[in-house]
């Protein structure tokens, strides 16, 4: 009996230990990911400094969700605290105490927001720059300039914690966009933005904001590396969830947040506030390249 207690105690203890050598190599592994540094030498931006390319920086702004990020004033909020992610806290964008826009140079804030790496050469935590490196380049230079524009906010905001299980998945997945510094091509010049116009090209250049949550697909299904307790994307394609509707349907849904069904959508999920802020011609074009993509099924991301 005392050599099956002694080799269970061995067995015990060897899976303890390679629990804690594989937790210790999770954080190690993720943490030099985390913290490699970039030698990035961005494009040249210009960036206008008239009251009209101000206004539509903030409205860029608005709908491509910088705001519902990083709040009304840019002063930075902790966006998720939950025990399987962490607590994800999104920058301070103003020359306040503790903000970025009192040292971050045009460049820096190019190298932020088009290849999702800091002025310090390190990687942002979930900075969605994978959706924002095909702005246009007008684009790009009104939502800076904007940013500068913006009022300073002081804020004492904690620092990010990366949960154990969100670190596994990402380790593992391949599937969460922790870092898009990882996977931007930062030698190749950015895609050419299309014409603004009411085309399924322009809603397109416009539904990248929507892959980070519906997939690249625009199927939906459960979105990698969400809280437990969110629900799944929706499908967008002709496939799912737009079957039987029409263009002012999905305009009324984007503005007010209910679909023809008389759902209501829940904002914290699918930030319908700001989205429904498009104009109507950016709706219209959104909605011809939704009913143009390839039907598919729930959860094809």
């Amino acid at each position: 009996m005392k050599t099956v207690f002694r080799w269970v105690g061995i067995v015990f203890g060897v899976l303890v230990g390679l629990i804690v050598l594989t937790i210790g190599a999770i954080y190690f592994i993720t943490e030099s990911r985390i913290n490699k540094t970039y030698d990035i030498q961005v494009e040249t931006v210009a960036i206008p400094t008239d009251a009209a390319a101000i206004e539509y920086g903030k409205h860029v702004a608005t709908i491509r969700a910088c705001i519902e990020c990083h709040g009304e004033d840019l002063g930075g909020k902790i966006y998720i605290e939950d025990p399987a992610v962490g607590r994800l806290v999104t920058s301070n964008l103003t020359a306040g105490k503790n903000g970025i826009g009192s040292s971050y140079t045009d460049a820096d804030y190019v190298r932020a927001i088009r290849h999702g790496v800091g002025s310090d050469g390190k990687p942002l935590l979930l900075m969605p720059s994978l959706e924002f490196y095909y702005l246009s380049d007008a684009d790009l230079g009104a939502v800076i300039a904007y940013v500068k524009s913006v009022p300073p906010v002081d804020s004492d905001l904690p620092r990010n914690q990366v949960a154990l299980p969100l670190r596994a998945i990402y380790l593992f997945s391949g599937e969460v966009g922790m870092l898009s510094a990882e996977v931007i091509d930062h030698e190749s010049p950015p895609p050419i933005a299309p014409e603004v116009g009411v085309t399924a090209a322009y809603g397109e250049y416009l539904a990248v904001t929507c892959t980070g949550c519906h997939g690249k697909g625009l199927s939906g299904g459960p979105i990698p590396g969400a809280p437990p307790g969110w629900p799944e994307a929706l499908n967008l394609t002709p496939g799912g969830e737009l079957i039987g509707w029409s263009e002012p349907d999905f305009i009324a849904a984007m503005r007010t947040g209910v679909t023809p069904a008389g759902r209501q959508l829940r904002n914290e999920f699918m930030p319908w506030k700001v989205l429904g802020q498009m104009t109507d011609d950016e709706l219209r074009a959104l909605w011809l390249y939704l009913q143009s993509a390839p039907a598919k099924e729930q959860g094809n991301r």
